[in-house]
């Protein structure tokens, strides 16, 4: 049995116009096809683990060959790992076998490599199930609601903004930088973005604009799209240069 030493943080989802997240559609191969190898499959437990172990997770899952599979036990139902464990080219079976104990299990069908890093999770979010096992089910489920659910009204990237805004309105720029990237990623127009940025100026006053969001990380990371696009840098160069420059490495962004 492996334990990685930190506790994964939690995907965004897909925009339904795009790609809608399919962790509760039927695997093309039944599970009763590859059940009987699950015995064989690398055990991760990641109960009660702090901090984001999904690098780890991540990087055994891309070590991994067509016909073989892990199992991760978690506290609750572990949907953010689903579509990311789909983008490697795993199927995923999952069992309560307890109040608070799941076991998910992966078998990779193929060998696939992700087109995206997922590169900002509110990993604080699981962070829950050390106060209490059922407020992390209930968060996880929250979430998952709130970002997956085919009966969303508003487009993926429409809803991304709206916690942008509420995320400066809050004080909370890491959140909102994280939020801004992944409607860039996702194909929104930086246009779209200028229109944000001008009326946070009107909303929040000339005044804290220069001082407080001027100088934030999100500021930055809108700069960094405007300058790119004006090199003439393709959006997946500028994505990459995203992920490098405020991705979970930097500071300001890698926590919910």
């Amino acid at each position: 049995m492996l334990r990685f030493d930190s506790l994964h943080g939690c995907i965004f989802a897909a925009d339904k116009k795009r790609k809608q997240p399919n962790k509760r559609k039927e695997s093309i191969m039944s599970y009763n096809e590859w059940k009987d190898k699950t015995a064989s499959f690398k055990k991760v437990d990641v109960r009660g683990i702090q901090g984001n172990f999904f690098p780890g997770l991540k990087m055994q899952a891309i070590k991994m060959a067509a016909g073989e599979g892990m199992e991760v036990v978690q506290s609750f139902d572990p949907l953010p790992l689903y579509e990311v464990m789909e983008g490697l080219g795993f199927e995923h079976h999952t069992e309560k076998v307890g109040e608070a104990e799941f076991h998910a299990y992966f078998y990779r069908t193929q060998v696939k490599a992700m087109d995206q890093d997922i590169p900002m999770r509110p990993a604080a979010l699981t962070n829950m199930p050390m106060i209490d096992e059922k407020l992390g089910n209930i968060a996880v489920n929250f979430w998952d609601l709130t970002w997956n659910d085919r009966n969303r009204y508003l487009p993926y990237e429409m809803r991304l903004l709206l916690s942008l805004t509420n995320a400066v309105g809050a004080g909370r720029m890491r959140q909102a930088t994280r939020e801004l990237v992944k409607a860039y990623i996702h194909g929104l127009d930086s246009a779209a973005l200028d229109d944000v940025f001008e009326l946070l100026a009107w909303n929040q006053g000339i005044g804290y604009f220069s001082s407080e969001i001027g100088p934030s990380t999100l500021f930055q990371a809108y700069k960094t799209i405007k300058h790119l696009e004006k090199q003439g840098k393709s959006r997946e160069e500028i994505v990459e240069m995203l992920k490098e420059k405020f991705g979970e490495k930097n500071p300001d962004v890698k926590v919910g």
